[in-house]
């Protein structure tokens, strides 16, 4: 571990506001979250009644990217906005293919921290760590993981469903440019974002409420969404609707049909 038990039992968790990762939880039907996660969660719901099935199409692509990487002969994996645990975890389905398979997560959320020892039940031969950082420190996140992983091999950067709470004024696109200037041919980022293209006002209404609450979303374009995979090699079928991203590798999502889920996936290759 990277924090003394007693740290762990030490973190104050604000409940004044919601957080992303306890909404998150609250939308997969977890029990760590607050009343004022849940009124913010119902008021999405009214916005979007799909939230909740957003919420597990972005965990399920997880689950399919991370067992698509493990099979192509990924051993690293590096995951920032972890959230609050629910199995199975991004170490669970990569130890099941690769049991020595070596997995650092990090998060901001205090909750998070309280719940990681649910996260660092490796396989014997693997290792499973955690880091308590925010994606805006990304040296202190680089140095942290270097502690468990091998940055001269392939490292997967793992960044599903975080960059829309990061807007363009702290500097999303700088930040996935510097964590992956530090890993080395080889390397993937696995990312999904939520996106205002297909539902622009139901979007608008939604930042506008978040926003008034202390939470920023920055929803972008495929486009925009695009720009952070510059200058990697994207996986087929490249930028795709995110339940639409190889669904061959995982379970359908219970409540899913053939509707556009409004977010993105993508997987590129550091050449």
């Amino acid at each position: 571990m990277t924090r003394q038990d007693a740290d762990r039992n030490a973190v104050e968790i604000d409940t004044s506001k919601p957080h992303p990762a306890r909404m998150y939880d609250w939308y997969l039907g977890g029990k760590d979250n607050y009343p004022v996660d849940e009124e913010m969660g119902r008021q999405m719901l009214a916005l979007e009644p799909r939230v909740p099935v957003m919420a597990r199409v972005n965990r399920a692509f997880m689950h399919r990217a991370t067992r698509w990487l493990a099979q192509d002969g990924v051993r690293q994996f590096l995951d920032i906005g972890t959230g609050i645990p629910t199995e199975p975890n991004l170490h669970q389905v990569a130890q099941q293919i690769a049991p020595h398979a070596r997995v650092v997560y990090c998060d901001n959320d205090p909750i998070v921290l309280a719940h990681a020892a649910a996260l660092l039940r490796s396989t014997p031969e693997g290792v499973t760590e955690y880091l308590q950082a925010d994606v805006r420190e990304p040296a202190a996140i680089v140095e942290g993981a270097r502690r468990v992983l091998d940055f001269t091999r392939p490292v997967a950067l793992s960044l599903v469903a975080l960059l829309h709470f990061v807007p363009d004024e702290d500097g999303a696109h700088e930040l996935v440019d510097r964590l992956l200037a530090e890993l080395p041919s080889g390397s993937y980022l696995m990312m999904t974002h939520a996106t205002g293209d297909f539902t622009p006002e139901e979007s608008a209404a939604a930042t506008e409420k978040l926003r008034a609450a202390g939470v920023t979303l920055a929803l972008r374009s495929r486009e925009e969404f695009g720009r952070f995979f510059d200058g990697l090699q994207l996986v087929e079928p490249g930028v795709e609707v995110v339940h639409r991203w190889h669904p061959e590798l995982g379970e359908p999502v219970p409540g899913q049909d053939d509707g556009v889920i409004p977010g993105y996936g993508a997987v590129g290759r550091k050449p």
